[in-house]
């Protein structure tokens, strides 16, 4: 995805940004001079998008918001998440398929910084969400969807991490094989259409489309693509690219299969010559790499996997070569046997940007449910799992390069419960799964906000579990940073001139 960088050419500009989206989170420039560096503030505005969940009539979906305490923030501000069909800014209708209909109540209100809010919808008639929050609610503002299909294709659990709108989107492992429906999920929050091109690549190649001119997504609209009506080619392993010739949208491909279950698809971070996919479930007991490259250079990764004892190395897969503009794949078995473990891609020789996921398996034979791990970026300043539920979640958290001290936090719960904070040290080239830590005196749901203290990167996920039936269902989500900061520059100049 595209990264929004901060201009630093002026105070007056830098001090406009505080209010922009929290996709405003690092500085373009480094080694500034003393007087002009950055300070870190808190955002005031930020925008979330949440797919249609489902489109199975047995569908339950629970949606968590929860924005963190941050020093310095307004004491006013509101936050709200309703139908992508909502009404625009203009009063007109923002979606073919809202023309005509009276305005949906909000699926949750969200409460004050600290405290989770959550609600729920079933069937499939639930539409895409458009989130915004001002004020206190912005900084680090984080919305989980958690769908529960009990039966037929995709049944299990299917979670994603509600995600800010950007322009660029890769998606290593989607499928247009026989058994799977996958769908792009486009959701456009702005007043004005936006036009997405979507690009399929395979095993071979760049597959063309039977949609060269793109799709067109309308105004407050959301539109399901299913992938395997824009090529006749069925491939297992597919890396899709969205791109936004004009405008911003949300992102998501919704990756269902008709024996193992499904779960959504999450965007890859940025092709990086260095990629950490965290959390693999210790149980997992088969685990897919899918990796792409879109330069015109192949790749050649070392693949290691950081255990809770050290960086290994998974007899029979030392490597992968990834030839340029050509998905590949590779089987790594129950590559955790038993223990906690995230993988680390780094370059052989010379570096080569790749985006990668893992699909994930859990069970056996028919009680089989799938996730995805997609690469992520580090936690950065801080990151928030909003949805858990007790002793069903589980946080990961991988230190690959060196020792990581992290502070984890669950908050109140949403009925009732007091905040209880721990300190963890994460060892260099480990995994470590965080033993359930819960709010004294849990009611409902709660969220768990990761912060380093020090040490080196930190990489975290968070795995939902849930057992129907007999299958071992589950989610996992990534946990980058959740750009609640914009850094702001100071400086010594008299700016009283420049009002003259």
């Amino acid at each position: 995805m595209n990264r929004t960088t901060l201009s630093l050419i002026a105070c007056t500009t830098a001090l406009a940004a505080v209010t922009a989206f929290a996709a405003l989170d690092t500085p373009a420039a480094s080694g500034a001079d003393p007087a002009t560096a950055a300070a870190e503030l808190p955002v005031e505005r930020t925008s979330l998008l949440c797919p249609a969940p489902s489109s199975s009539d047995i569908a339950d979906t629970s949606y968590t918001s929860f924005t963190p305490v941050t020093k310095g923030t307004a004491s006013g501000g509101k936050a709200q998440l309703q139908a992508a069909t909502e009404q625009s800014a203009d009063g007109t209708s923002g979606s073919r398929k809202g023309a005509g209909k009276k305005p949906a109540a909000p699926v949750l209100t969200p409460k004050s910084p600290g405290t989770p809010a959550t609600g729920d919808t079933s069937g499939a008639d639930t539409p895409a969400q458009v989130g915004t929050a001002d004020g206190k609610y912005a900084p680090g503002w984080t919305v989980q969807e958690t769908t529960e299909v009990v039966a037929g294709t995709g049944r299990g659990l299917q979670g994603v991490n509600c995600t800010a709108p950007d322009t660029e989107f890769w998606f290593p492992g989607a499928s247009t094989a026989a058994d799977r429906t996958d769908y792009v999920h486009l959701t456009n929050p702005e007043d004005s259409a936006a036009v997405v091109d979507i690009e399929l690549y395979g095993k071979d190649g760049a597959i063309k489309s039977s949609v060269p001119d793109g799709f067109t997504i309308p105004p407050h609209g959301s539109e399901p693509i299913l992938l395997s009506t824009l090529t006749d080619e069925r491939q297992t392993d597919l890396t899709v690219h969205v791109s936004v010739r004009s405008g911003r949208v949300g992102a998501a491909v919704q990756a269902l299969d008709d024996k193992v279950g499904g779960d959504w698809l999450a965007a890859a971070d940025d092709p990086s010559a260095g990629l950490v996919l965290p959390g693999i479930p210790k149980d997992a007991t088969d685990v897919r790499l899918i990796a792409f490259t879109p330069g015109d250079a192949d790749a050649d990764l070392k693949i290691r996997l950081a255990s809770p004892d050290g960086l290994i190395t998974p007899a029979g897969n030392e490597t992968l070569h990834v030839k340029a503009g050509m998905t590949t794949a590779a089987d790594l078995g129950d590559v955790t046997r038993g223990e906690a473990g995230s993988l680390v891609l780094t370059p052989t020789d010379q570096p080569v940007p790749v985006v990668a996921a893992l699909r994930v398996v859990r069970g056996k034979g028919a009680k089989q449910e799938t996730a995805f791990i997609p690469a992520t970026a580090p936690v950065g300043k801080r990151a928030t799992s909003a949805d858990n539920r007790g002793k069903t979640s589980t946080l990961s958290l991988t230190a690959p390069t060196a020792t990581s001290t992290v502070r984890v936090t669950a908050s109140a719960g949403s009925e009732s419960g007091a905040p209880v904070t721990k300190t963890y040290t994460v060892k260099s080239g480990t995994t470590l799964d965080v033993p359930a830590l819960t709010p004294s005196g849990l009611k409902g749901t709660y969220a768990l906000t990761v912060e380093p203290v020090s040490g080196g990167p930190l990489y975290a996920s968070r795995t939902l579990t849930s057992t129907a039936a007999g299958v071992p269902a589950f989610t996992i989500q990534t946990l980058p940073t959740d750009r609640g900061l914009v850094s702001v520059p100071r400086t010594t100049e008299d700016l009283s001139l420049l009002q003259k």
